[in-house]
């Protein structure tokens, strides 16, 4: 477990901009069950989550005509219980975070692991979510 001193100010940077907080496994399930679109970033505090994964996702919600009708987070090391959960919803996946999925009518339709994450721009992360949102939402 992340000290929440550390974790709060990147948390933030989700909640302050419409991302609601997936914090049990309960609220996993109900919110992935839900019709339509949901979009979760599993947050965390290693460098490409503040680099390129949380600016990227800001981005491309900002920026697309098409949205998800949910915007969710949990963050790794920290929200445990949703975090593990979301995990399973992830299968065949291995675990990863920062990670970004995109979920239709409860199935994964798009999914951004982290080594699709590191070492690239906020842009490429923005565009690849943006293509996904014009196609699934």
């Amino acid at each position: 477990m992340y000290p929440a001193e550390l974790v709060m100010p990147m948390k933030a940077e989700l909640t302050d901009n419409g991302f609601d907080e997936l914090l049990t496994a309960t609220s996993v399930n109900e919110t992935l069950k839900k019709e339509g679109t949901t979009l979760v970033m599993i947050n965390s505090v290693c460098g490409c989550s503040a680099g390129s994964a949380r600016p990227g996702v800001l981005m491309a919600v900002a920026h697309s005509e098409k949205k998800p009708d949910r915007l969710t987070t949990s963050f790794a090391g920290f929200d445990v219980e949703a975090v593990n959960q979301i995990r399973e919803h992830l299968l065949p996946y291995p675990p990863s975070s920062p990670a970004i999925a995109l979920f239709k009518d409860g199935q994964l339709v798009h999914f951004i692991e982290r080594h699709m994450i590191e070492g690239r721009p906020a842009q490429m992360i923005a565009a690849n979510l943006a293509d996904a949102f014009e196609q699934y939402c």
